[in-house]
């Protein structure tokens, strides 16, 4: 019987393991999500390089989409937000960039990484109360 015991509190400490070791990987696979100024180097984030001298990027300011796609504010829906600053320039309303952005290595690496988690710029505009 105490064996038995042994054996039971064995595998129930096996299970916690795992399961714990399971919940960390994915805490970190959360958190190694990038934003779109960390994988494009701008410096527009809080705290950036660039911040003092261009301003704060209104996808890291957003934070009505905080937490859509893993990201930190808009960090990781930039392109339907409207006056993010990209390739250099200004890129304007979302019916503006839209083309521009749909070729974007960054917004075809949240799609893939999403994929069928990704949110659809509708519904992320819809959060952003631009449209009903």
């Amino acid at each position: 019987m105490e064996r038995l015991q042994q054996n039971i509190l064995l595998l129930n400490y096996t299970n916690i393991c795992i399961y714990t070791t399971r919940s960390w990987q994915n805490s970190i696979a959360k958190r190694m999500k990038k934003n779109c100024w960390e994988l494009k180097g701008c410096g527009r984030e809080r705290g950036g390089k660039n911040e003092k001298e261009l301003g704060l990027c209104p996808a890291a300011a957003d934070e009505r989409l905080h937490g859509v796609h893993g990201g930190v504010n808009a960090g990781r829906a930039c392109w339907v937000v409207a006056g993010t600053f990209c390739e250099g320039e200004v890129q304007g309303t979302f019916a503006q960039k839209l083309r521009d952005c749909t070729q974007c290595d960054f917004f075809e690496l949240v799609r893939k990484e999403e994929g069928t988690n990704y949110e659809i710029s509708l519904a992320l505009l819809k959060k952003l109360k631009t449209i009903k």
